[in-house]
């Protein structure tokens, strides 16, 4: 909160709701909790959020793009690995954030799990930032002859995303405990994938 102002911003809300959610977890945690931590009235935050879910989601949002959008973004912007390394790059990077997410910072993950059924927007906006991060990387792969051509790029994007999906959609989580042996089926399906769009 601004001290000086007296004005509760979006942000302190969301700093105080994602330190709330990790104290109590997204099931039991109520707006009066996070108000409590800003040492406000539950109704200053309805102010900024209707209620409990769209509070949620905003910090699953926040919490998407900090931790798996912004290092993937990184990684994009590799100008020496080949398109064929980088796309597997990407993946790998995308699957060891989500499981580490799922071992190491599980009330996060847990809500992240939760509001993937339920904000079908929010989802549908971070499948769609994917996987055009993804057309990024199957266009250079086709202008350097690395790729296979294809009449529309998005259609190779979403389908590697899908095929992929068990490794790191969090619905698959329960399977992720042994790394060893999803790593290796990884491995097994990434070579499947390769085959089909990869000029030998």
């Amino acid at each position: 909160m601004d001290k000086k102002s007296g004005i509760l911003s979006r942000k302190d809300i969301l700093d105080a709701a994602e330190k709330t959610l990790r104290r109590y977890g997204p099931k039991k945690t109520s707006v009066t909790d996070v108000a409590k931590e800003l040492n406000m009235s539950h109704g200053s935050i309805y102010r900024h959020f209707p209620n409990k879910s769209a509070l949620k989601e905003a910090v699953t949002e926040r919490w998407l793009e900090e931790e798996i959008m912004i290092p993937l973004r990184k990684l994009l912007k590799s100008e020496e690995t080949s398109p064929n390394h980088l796309l597997k790059d990407f993946f790998l990077k995308l699957t060891s954030l989500k499981q580490n997410h799922a071992k190491n910072d599980e009330e996060m993950f847990e809500m992240y799990a939760e509001v993937t059924g339920e904000a079908t927007e929010l989802i549908t906006n971070h499948v769609n930032c994917t996987i055009e991060m993804l057309n990024q990387i199957i266009e250079k792969g086709i202008n350097l002859n690395v790729f296979k051509p294809v009449a529309d790029k998005e259609v190779i994007s979403r389908s590697i995303f899908y095929a992929t999906a068990r490794f790191h959609h969090p619905s698959h989580a329960y399977e992720w405990k042994n790394s060893k042996r999803i790593r290796e089926e990884f491995e097994q399906v990434w070579d499947l994938i390769q085959d089909g769009f990869t000029i030998k």
